[in-house]
Order: C-alpha cells, then structure tokens, then sequence
C-alpha cells in the first residue's frame, strides 16, 4: 500500500505532515515551523519536537477532530466512506475542523 500523506496547519501555517504507512501512522513537524520563534504545538500531547510521532493507529489528537454519533453515521454515507476509515475520513472533514488545526489531502495542495 503507497503510504498517503496530509499537511497539518495550525492556523494558516504548515506545521507538519501526517502520514499513512504500511505500519500504522506518522506525524513529523516541518524544520521550518520549528525554527519560528512563536511556533505552537499542534497539541499539547504533540509537543514541538525533531522526533517523528509514531503510532499504530490513528494519533487520539487527529481522531478527535472526527465527527461523532449521528454526524459520523451521516457524514460517512455522504461520502461514502467506511467510518471505521478514520484516515480517510480526516482526509475528507479535515479541512474545517473546530479549533486551530486543518488537515490537508497532499492531492488538493498540488492541484
């Protein structure tokens, strides 16, 4: 499987990129966003680090800026996308989440 990859935004800023692999999921900050002085964590259980953020599954921080409940059931059929796909789910809502962040399909950057 090609691993997929979204740009993470906090605010208007690239900070970093979230990936899909074959292993579970990988989050890593840009060298560029560390080096500004006034950088934010994307959240507090992802501090600033050089560090790639690991896991096997789907980070908790990018899980909850899912929908849940009755939103999820809809917003599944809608796009038809399994809600179990959570990766892809976030790919598709990711884009106007509450808060600060915004996570961004690679595909739509380089259109």
């Amino acid at each position: 499987m090609p691993s997929k990859i979204a740009f993470v935004y906090y605010r208007d800023k690239l900070a970093g990129m979230l990936k899909k692999t074959d292993t579970g999921y990988v989050f890593e900050y840009l060298p560029e966003y560390i080096s500004v002085p006034d950088a934010k964590p994307i959240s507090l259980s992802m501090p600033i680090r050089e560090k790639k953020f690991e896991s096997a599954r789907l980070f908790p921080f990018f899980e909850g800026l899912l929908p849940e409940g009755w939103l999820l059931d809809i917003t599944s059929k809608t796009l038809k996308i399994n809600k179990k796909d959570k990766f892809e789910m976030l790919l598709h809502v990711g884009r106007d989440t509450i808060g600060a962040v915004s996570v961004i399909p690679q595909e739509e950057i380089e259109e």
